[in-house]
Parts: C-alpha cells; structure tokens; sequence
C-alpha cells in the first residue's frame, strides 16, 4: 500500500499553461456556446497553442455546453478524452483532476477545462425558479416533499440556515460576515474586469441593505452572472517549453460529511452538524496529496457564494479553528495585507459567478505575477469549490 507521500502520484506532473475569460456581465447576449468557444481560443492563444494541439475536453456536468460541441466550435479534430465532473461549484477543482488522469493515463496530452453560462440573463442555477429534475443543482427532484412544502427553496435560504446556527453556536456576528464582503470588493476595486470594480462597498453600507434571508443580507450573496472561464493543462515536462510559465497543480482533493444524506443541497439542514462542510474532509485529503500544509499557503480562492461559506471553510481547511472564522475574517488577515489575502480578484461575491472557474483563472495569474492585484512573493494557492455538502479542493504552485 502506498504511503501518504506517494500515494498522490499527480503531484506536480501536471501544470496549468494557459488561461482565458470572457467579460463578465449582467446580459451577454450570447450563447453559453459563444462564450465558452471565445473563452477555450484566449486560454490556448495565452499557451501559444492551437486547436490542433488540443485533444481533451473537461466540462461540469451541469454546463449546458458539451465537450464535444465546444469541441466542433473551436475546430478541434482530434478529440480522443472527454469527460464530466460536477456538480456545480465542486466541478472546476475536480476538472483538474480529470485532466491530471486522462494526461499521466496516456489517454490526453492538452486538455481544456472550462465552465460557461448565463447566470444572470437566462436562469440562475440554484435558484428557488428552477426546477431540473432529481439530484440537480438545488437538490429538487426526489426529496422535494421534505423541504419545498414548508418554504425551503434555494440554495440562499441554506446558508442563512447554515450562518444562523453559525452564530447560536459561536457567536458569529453580522459585522465578521461583512468583513468577507469588504475584503472580496475591496479587491474587485483594484480588478478592472471585475463586474464591482467601480462600486465601493463600506460596514454601514453592508449593515443597512435589505435582509434577503435571515441573517444573510444583499452583499453576503454571490453576483449571477454571464460569462465563461477556460484553462489549459499539459504535462509539467511539456509546459516547460511553452509560452507562459507554468503554475503546477500539486494536489486535488473531493470529500464530504459522514453522515451527508442523498441529494445535493438541502439534507445539509438534516445533518448532526449543518456547519460541517465536505471542504473539511477534502482538505484532509489535500495536504496529504500536496505535501503541504495551511501555514505554506500563501494566498487563497475560496468559494464564495456567499459569505458564510468562506467563515465555514477557513474553518474546515484549517486556517482556524471551528468557530474561529468570524473573528479571522474580521481580523483582516484575508484582506490583501493580511496572512491569507483571498479571492484576490473579488471573488463570486464582487468579480463575477462562473462557478469556481474564475478563481483557477485568479490563482494562475497571481502564482504568475501577472495580477492586477499581486500579491508579492505568493508561491501556493488554495482553490477551494462548492462546498455543499460535498467539497473540492486544488493546490497550485509556482513552478521553480
């Protein structure tokens, strides 16, 4: 039986090699089509690649967008390895993964991963309007006689379940919420393509919009948003000679609660401990898998659909302990002078929703020096997904 350090035989084999989005906004007026095929070309012209180079494709399984019909849009004529991860906020990380396999298993050399939809102008996935089917992206379907009878109906109204036994629990506070929200915009002020970059966001501000789900107000939600993110990944030996310094990916993780339930979303609320994430099992796994541990990660990318999820997984990653976040949050270690700057482009709360995808786009170009934001001297990044009830995690690092 392998060890703990062997038994990830992916670590740093593989590296991200090129990055690529598209504007992110409130109507595109485009296909999912359209903006993943322009997101997937700006990730391979970022490489110095071409279509003809390309042989893998990964998708989320909810992206309306196959991995062959991208393929046919780019022209790629060689598709050999496809593949779907998911759901939702879990896939991004989890593509990593899937590439990792298909590239050290000899079934792919280029691979592309990426996530397109339009959040904001068609239907907001997770959204109490959406009705996809059993096991979807807000848990509807088979348990739907459980929750939607006495009003539980999307995936906001969770989290505020989640924040509110939060604070009974340890005595978190609105303000260490708003300390989350601050932090993602003060960092999308100093983002240009961040959809909040010019809007200033102040505690009085934050404090006084309107309550959307006790105790969660406006600024504690994630934006909707149009738009798509794609990256590259080959082999770490091939991505030495391309166009962009490589950013390896060390480690990729998935777990989830013991005592999770079937569905997606809201058995969360009938677990022991609805304030146990799956990112607490993932990170486990993680920095065995990476050789790493939360004190050498030098920055961040934390889901944040909304800000209760971030307290929730500095917790579960380790970065403090249970009950801690709220504090460490308020401290202001996660702002960009902090011990643990996070979503360093604003994040889902300030820069856009493309479900995680954006943050793998962010930790590159940070571990690259690259980011309108730098963090000087950043060499890890933590890139955390969905984290309900079942978590995803990536380390990348700065290749040497």
């Amino acid at each position: 039986m392998l060890d703990d350090e062997t038994a990830f035989l992916g670590r740093d084999k593989c590296a991200v090699v090129g990055i690529g989005q598209t504007a992110f906004a409130r109507d595109s007026g485009r296909s999912v089509l359209s903006l993943a095929t322009e997101a997937a070309l700006k990730a391979l012209e970022d490489a110095g690649l071409t279509v003809d180079d390309v042989d893998g494709i990964v998708r989320a399984d909810v992206d309306t967008v196959t991995p062959y019909s991208l393929a046919a849009a780019l022209g790629v004529n060689n598709l050999s390895y496809w593949g779907d991860t998911g759901p939702g906020g879990v896939a991004p990380c989890m593509m990593m993964g899937l590439a990792i396999g298909a590239i050290l298993s000899g079934q792919a050399k280029t691979v592309i991963a990426f996530r397109s939809l339009n959040g904001r102008s068609e239907a907001r996935l997770g959204g109490s309007g959406q009705r996809v089917g059993a096991e979807t992206v807000g848990g509807f379907g088979t348990y739907d006689e459980y929750y939607l009878p006495y009003g539980l109906l999307s995936a906001g109204q969770t989290f505020a379940l989640m924040a509110q036994r939060h604070m009974l629990e340890y005595g978190t506070t609105a303000e260490q919420l708003g300390a989350v929200a601050l932090a993602c915009r003060e960092h999308a002020n100093l983002t240009p393509h961040a959809q909040m970059q010019s809007k200033p966001l102040t505690m009085d501000e934050y404090l006084s919009a309107r309550m959307i789900s006790t105790p969660l107000r406006l600024y504690d939600f994630c934006l909707e948003s149009d738009g798509a993110c794609a990256v590259v990944i080959t082999s770490a030996e091939r991505a030495r000679d391309l166009r962009k310094p490589p950013v390896l990916i060390s480690g990729v993780a998935g777990g989830a609660p013991p005592d999770r339930r079937a569905g997606m979303m809201f058995p969360v609320v009938t677990r022991q401990d609805m304030t146990d994430l799956g990112g607490r099992r993932a990170g486990e796994t993680l920095w065995k898998r990476a050789g790493l541990g939360p004190s050498e990660i030098d920055i961040a990318q934390l889901y944040d659909c909304f800000t209760i999820s971030v307290i929730l997984q500095l917790e579960a990653y380790g970065f403090c302990a249970k009950g801690e976040g709220g504090p460490f949050a308020a401290s202001g270690a996660i702002r960009r002078d902090g011990s643990l700057p996070i979503n360093t482009g604003g994040g889902h709360l300030s820069e856009g929703y493309v479900h995680g995808m954006n943050h793998i786009v962010q930790a590159v170009r940070q571990l690259r020096g690259e980011a309108d934001m730098q963090i000087a001297g950043a060499e890890t990044c933590l890139v955390t997904g969905g984290p309900l009830p079942v978590g995803s995690s990536a380390v990348f690092r700065k290749a040497s």
